[in-house]
């Protein structure tokens, strides 16, 4: 039982990817799917911010009462990916308006049927 306690983080990170898994292979709507490939991130984004932590470990900062510090190149890492996931957040979200605009929905199964019986 302690196994289980002592890895919470992890225990989240898969939940998290599993939902964002299933968000993302279940639904047929596009914005669903960006939401889910989001959550899908925000686990990844917290596995690697959780194998940064040292424990007993301090913030990256010098001084002489602390000997250990944690890794700061996963949380400069992460960082620079949230930038990314929102960017490429964005412009999921540009291209479905766009795509809402052509076929007048966001349902994949309909933007199929619409480009077949073209």
């Amino acid at each position: 039982m302690s196994l289980i306690f002592s890895h919470y983080n992890y225990w989240v990170v898969i939940a998290l990817m599993m939902i964002g898994f299933f968000v993302v292979i279940a639904q047929g709507n596009l914005v669903k799917k960006l939401v889910g490939l989001n959550i899908f991130q925000t686990s990844v984004f917290i596995l690697y911010i959780s194998v940064g932590k040292v424990s007993g470990g301090s913030a990256p900062i010098l001084s002489d009462s602390v000997t250990a510090y944690s890794n700061p190149l996963p949380h400069v890492l992460i960082l620079t990916a949230i930038v990314v996931g929102i960017a490429t957040t964005a412009l999921g979200l540009a291209l479905v308006i766009r795509i809402k605009k052509a076929y007048g929905t966001v349902e994949e199964p309909e933007i199929q049927q619409q480009d077949h019986s073209c």
